[in-house]
C-alpha cells in the first residue's frame, strides 16, 4: 500500500511544527492577563521578581529534558502514559488514563470559558458580559476546535504557525514597546529599574511561592511526549525544538514583564485584572479594544492544541487494551476523531455544568501528583532497566530538581491550606479500580458494544489503524 494513502499516525511532523507546539503550549494567556504573581510574592521587588523569572525558566528546562527522555526512548503518541505502564503496570496507568478522561477535558472547558469571556467582554464595556452568551460561544468554538482536529495534524500546521506569530508579534510590541520608552530615557521610566532591588526582599516562603507562579505560566514545556509517535526523527527533533522554543519565550517572557514595570508601578500592575490591557492603554491606548482579541485568539490555539492531546491520550490507551477499540480507529485524515469527539462532548457537559473558577480549581493538584510520578519513573527505570537503549539521558540532577518541584507542588497546598477536597481528589483517583478491575484484570466483555462499534464505524467512516503505532525505537 502507498504509504502516503495509509490510515495510521504518520511520522510527518519536523522540527518547524514541534517549535511552534511547543511554544503554543507554552504561552497561554498568562503572561497577558496576570504576571501580578510574581510581583507580588516577591514583595514588590522589581529586581527579585525578574530574577524569579529568570530561575522558573532553567527549573522549566530541567523538567522539558526530563519529558524529552521519555518521548525519545519510547517515540510514540502518548508516551508518558505506556511510561508510566512500563514502569508501575497496568493499574496506575489506567488510573493516570482514568483521571485524564476527566481532567483533559475540564482543562478544554477553562480554557474556552476563558476564551468566551475575553471574546465577548469588549461589548460590554460598562458591566460584566451575562453567563448564556459566554457559554455558547465557548460551546461554539469548542466544537469548532474539535472538527479542525477532525481533518488531521497537518491540517492544524497553517492555524499553528499563525498563532504562533500572533503570539510573539504581540509580545514583541509589548517588549519593543518598553525597550523605546526606556531609550527615551525619561525618568519615571528608567529610574524603577535602575532602583530594582531597593524594595523589601521577600522572606523564603513567599520567595518559593513567587517561583511557583511562575513556572505554572512556563508549564507545557513537556507535551511533546503525547505526539512523539508523530515526530520526524524525534531523538534529534525533540531536543532541537526544546533549546529552540524555550529561550525564545524564556527571552519573551524577561522583556515583557521590564516592559510592563517600565511603563507601570509595581502597585498598578497588582490592582490591574490584565496587564496587557492596562499597558496597551496607557502606551498605544488606540490598540485597546484588539488585546482581548488577541488574547482570545491565543487561548484558541492552546484548545486546539489541548484537544489534540487529549485524543492522543485516549488512542494510546486503547491501542493497549485499557478503552475499547472504537478509540483506537482513526478516519481518512488519519485522526482519532472519536477519542476527539470524547473530548469534546465532555467538554461541553463540564461548560454547561460549571463556572470557570469551579473547574479550574484543584486541576493542576492532579496534574503535579501525576508528574510526580512520572518523574520519579525516570529514576526508577534507570535503576531497573540500566541497560534499556536511551538514545538521550537527562543529566541525573535534573530529574531531582524536577521531583522536587514536583512534590512541593503536591505537598505545598496540603500543608498550607488542608482541606476535605484534596480527599476526595484522592477518592475519585482511586475509584478507577471500580472500572479497571471487571473490564481490565477480569476482563469482562461488553458485547453490546462490540456491535456499536461497528454501527459507528460505518456512520463516521473509520477503521482500524493499516499499521499501529508500535513501541519501535526510532533510528537516528
Amino acid at each position: 500500500m502507498d504509504t502516503e494513502k495509509e490510515i495510521r499516525l504518520k511520522r510527518q511532523l519536523g522540527y518547524f511544527w514541534g517549535t511552534n507546539f511547543l511554544i503554543i503550549n507554552i504561552i497561554g494567556a498568562g503572561i497577558f492577563v496576570s504576571p501580578k504573581g510574581v510581583l507580588e510574592y516577591s514583595s514588590m521587588n522589581v529586581g527579585v521578581s525578574l530574577c524569579v523569572w529568570a530561575v522558573c525558566a532553567v527549573l522549566t528546562t530541567t523538567s522539558a529534558l526530563c519529558s524529552a527522555e521519555i518521548g525519545i526512548t519510547f517515540p510514540y503518541s502518548g508516551a508518558h502514559y505506556y511510561f508510566l505502564k512500563r514502569c508501575f503496570g497496568p493499574l496506575v496507568a489506567f488510573l493516570r488514563l482514568w483521571t485524564s478522561l476527566f481532567l483533559g477535558p475540564g482543562i478544554l472547558a477553562s480554557q474556552a470559558l476563558l476564551l468566551a469571556e475575553y471574546g465577548i467582554q469588549p461589548f460590554y464595556a460598562s458591566c460584566s458580559a451575562p453567563t448564556l452568551p459566554k457559554k455558547c460561544l465557548a460551546l461554539a468554538v469548542l466544537w469548532i476546535v474539535g472538527i479542525l482536529n477532525s481533518r488531521g495534524v497537518k491540517e492544524l500546521s497553517w492555524l499553528q504557525a499563525v498563532s504562533t506569530m500572533l503570539k510573539i508579534g504581540l509580545l514583541g510590541i509589548i517588549s519593543l514597546g518598553g525597550l523605546f520608552l526606556l531609550v527615551r530615557g525619561r525618568k519615571e521610566n528608567v529610574l524603577r529599574l535602575q532602583n530594582a532591588f531597593d524594595a523589601e526582599f521577600p522572606e523564603i516562603s513567599r520567595l518559593i511561592e513567587a517561583v511557583f507562579q511562575g513556572y505554572f505560566a512556563f508549564s507545557g514545556g513537556g507535551s511533546f511526549t503525547y505526539v512523539a509517535g508523530e515526530l520526524k526523527k524525534p531523538s534529534k527533533t525533540i531536543p532541537r525544538c526544546i533549546f529552540t522554543a524555550l529561550p525564545l519565550v524564556t527571552v519573551v517572557y524577561l522583556l515583557a514583564n521590564i516592559s510592563y514595570l517600565t511603563v507601570l508601578t509595581p502597585r498598578e500592575i497588582l490592582s490591574s485584572d490584565a496587564v496587557a490591557i492596562t499597558w496597551t492603554d496607557r502606551v498605544i491606548p488606540q490598540l485597546t479594544w484588539a488585546v482581548p482579541f488577541a488574547i482570545s485568539a491565543s487561548l484558541f490555539s492552546n484548545l486546539l492544541i489541548n484537544v489534540l492531546e487529549s485524543a492522543r491520550v485516549s488512542y494510546i490507551a486503547s491501542e493497549n487494551g485499557q478503552l475499547p477499540m472504537l478509540f483506537s480507529t482513526l478516519n481518512v485524515h488519519s485522526s482519532p476523531v472519536i477519542a476527539v469527539l470524547l473530548n469534546v462532548s465532555m467538554g461541553s457537559i463540564a461548560i454547561v455544568l460549571t463556572s470557570l473558577i469551579e473547574l479550574i480549581n484543584y486541576l493542576y493538584f492532579v496534574v503535579s501528583i501525576w508528574t510526580l510520578l512520572t518523574v520519579t519513573g525516570i529514576l526508577k527505570l534507570r535503576y531497573q532497566e540500566p541497560n534499556l537503549h536511551r538514545p538521550y539521558k537527562v543529566f541525573l540532577p535534573f530529574t531531582f530538581i524536577t521531583t522536587g518541584i514536583s512534590l512541593s507542588l503536591v505537598l505545598i497546598p496540603l500543608v498550607k491550606s488542608p482541606k476535605m477536597h484534596y480527599i476526595y481528589v484522592f477518592l475519585f483517583i482511586l475509584s478507577g479500580l471500580l472500572f479497571y478491575v471487571p473490564l481490565i484484570h477480569l476482563k469482562w466483555k461488553m458485547v453490546w458494544f462490540q456491535k456499536l462499534t461497528c454501527y459507528v464505524q460505518l456512520l463516521f467512516n473509520i477503521c482500524i489503524p493499516d499499521v499501529s503505532d508500535e513501541h519501535i525505537h526510532e533510528e537516528s
